[in-house]
């Protein structure tokens, strides 16, 4: 089919997330590419973003946040989830909590037994590597010299200390780095900030590389469609201020909208299954009946503790402390509250014996979240985020019609599997029992929530369907794999399978969900397939050890 192009590149990369901004970087170092990067939203230019303190400002204003919703779940009393999707600069980077988690080892030696060759620990770690620059120094798990900075929590608080205490108090081992050989137990988290702001990818790998003459960045561009000629993608449509344009890809366009956008995008272009884009009106470019299918994403609940002392972030409500934080920050970012965003202590622990690796996570936090911040902290209190890992649930995402603008199904049938309800309830318990710990008596108040009427399993399932809510992680919608695989979309080179000159990279691709935080482990992929659009040879492999619990088949701890 012949279009009529406003302009060409060698490169379009539709997305400035995790992924977006990565390619975008490690793209143009070629210099006799030209190379696009697209964003339906605007830059990275506000405070709110760039002070870690402000998170919860940003998952509550659309201005920087696809605001999507779930379809009512089922098996959550009928509850429609709120999944807030970065549409800014740095994509969900951009929003999040900056917590830096890699995953663990085998979660990548699935990936490959899953059929994505070439992406087991060995395979992948070199990239991690190459991506980071760690402020406590460079090791044969760690990198010391690459774009994204990675800071170690220092904050003095001493419920951190109290929670690391307790977790040790109740048989848990202490990780000096959860990132490194052992991933188990409880310790000190890493976050993507620098010198006391978010260093999310678009500070990281974007804004860096912005006056390369061979990188054009798009704001306010919202993709209505990739173009096809047969089955070869040959460019793409956008819509910025009310004018569509059509630019033209002379080697490859590359998707990495996220584990929302990306799978949409598909579909409105023709690549999904062949019955749905039918009845969406759309006409079929390749059968992959897996684009949207194996949506998956990490469940989470906050177990909360009223603190006995003030030293919470509590005070922070209130005046002059919020006026002097702020300023503080603004005045010199390396200093006071506002230079972190508070996830400073964290662990991973098994649900029970004969699991091989941490299923549960935690996140520790010297405050109250409140229907996702948008409700502020009402007493001083601390909490702990903490949820399955490895949900068994699956998912899918389909268009609600063939229209761009309107917001897909989103269906993750959430605690779908008795596997599932049953660890979301050893979730709360492991946590209640952390929580008991001698460490917390001199902080510990009543228990907020679940709260002291809530006890038996069936009242721990009850509040759990109640009040467990999305961690952000949304992934695995177009699902990298074997071309034999019928729901396999790319390939292990991040290739659409039935179609050419198109990519997928983004978290969407993962076969299936990491055990931890989705930023990192989507920056190490980006990292890895801007080698093979490259056409260069991978990073070799490494020999690094992992740590694995040597009574991991009879014992939980």
């Amino acid at each position: 089919m012949a279009y009529r192009f406003d302009s060409e590149f060698d490169y379009i990369i539709i997305g400035t997330g995790s992924a977006g901004c990565v390619l975008a970087n490690r793209l143009s170092e070629d210099s006799d590419s030209q190379v696009l990067v697209l964003e339906a939203g605007r830059k990275d230019d506000t405070w709110k973003i760039h002070m870690p303190a402000a998170l919860t400002y940003n998952l509550c204003d659309d201005k920087y946040n696809w605001y999507y919703h779930t379809e009512a779940q089922e098996h959550m009393d009928g509850r429609k989830l709120y999944w807030p999707r970065g549409k800014v600069w740095g994509g969900g980077s951009a929003l999040n909590a900056m917590v830096y988690i890699r995953g663990h080892a085998f979660d990548y030696d699935r990936w490959q037994e899953e059929g994505a060759d070439g992406w087991s620990y060995a395979d992948v770690l070199p990239y991690f590597r190459k991506a980071e620059s760690r402020e406590k120094g460079s090791d044969d798990y760690r990198g010391g010299d690459g774009p994204l900075n990675v800071h170690t929590g220092d904050y003095p608080n001493p419920l951190f200390d109290a929670f690391i205490e307790a977790g040790q108090q109740a048989g848990y081992p202490f990780t000096d780095d959860m990132n490194g050989y052992q991933q188990e137990g409880v310790g000190v988290m890493d976050m993507t900030i620098k010198q006391g702001k978010r260093w999310n990818t678009a500070q990281a790998y974007l804004r860096p590389v912005l006056s390369r003459p061979n990188l054009s960045a798009e704001t306010g561009a919202m993709v209505q469609r990739i173009l096809f000629d047969g089955t070869t993608a040959v460019g793409v449509e956008y819509i910025q201020n009310g004018k569509t344009i059509r630019v033209k890809a002379n080697k490859e366009i590359i998707a990495s909208g996220g584990a929302i956008n990306s799978p949409q995008l598909l579909m409105l272009s023709g690549v999904g299954d062949e019955t749905h884009l039918r009845e969406m009106g759309i006409d079929v470019v390749a059968h992959r009946p897996g684009v949207g299918q194996n949506l998956q994403d990490h469940l989470e609940l906050y177990v909360q503790q009223e603190c006995t002392q003030p030293i919470t972030l509590y005070k922070y409500q209130t005046q002059p402390h919020m006026t002097i934080a702020g300023a503080t920050w603004f005045i010199n970012h390396n200093k006071g509250a506002c230079r972190t965003a508070h996830l400073e202590a964290g662990g991973f622990i098994r649900t029970e014996a004969g699991v091989r690796h941490p299923d549960i996570q935690f996140h520790f936090l010297p405050s109250q979240v409140i229907d996702h911040g948008r409700t502020a902290p009402e007493v001083h209190a601390y909490q702990v985020h903490v949820g399955p890992m490895r949900q068994t649930s699956r998912g899918y995402l389909k268009l609600k019609s063939a229209d761009p603008n309107e917001h897909p199904i989103i269906q993750p049938n959430l605690l779908s599997t008795e596997r599932d309800v049953w660890e979301m309830r050893q979730s709360v318990k492991l946590a209640r029992e952390i929580m008991a710990q001698d460490a917390f008596a001199p902080f510990r108040g009543e228990e907020l929530q679940p709260g002291p009427d809530v006890q038996t399993d069936d009242e721990i399932d009850a509040w759990v369907r109640q009040h467990s809510d999305s961690a952000y992680h949304p992934s695995c919608t177009c699902k990298m794999g074997a071309l034999d695989d019928p729901m396999a979309v790319v390939d292990s080179e991040a290739r659409v399978i039935g179609v050419n000159h198109l990519r997928v990279v983004d978290a969407s691709i993962m076969p299936s969900l990491v055990s931890g935080n989705l930023n990192a482990p989507t920056i190490m992929l980006a990292e890895k397939c801007a080698d093979h659009i490259r056409g260069r040879t991978p990073l070799p492999r490494s020999n690094a050890p992992v740590w694995e619990h040597p009574n991991w088949q009879t014992a939980q701890r």
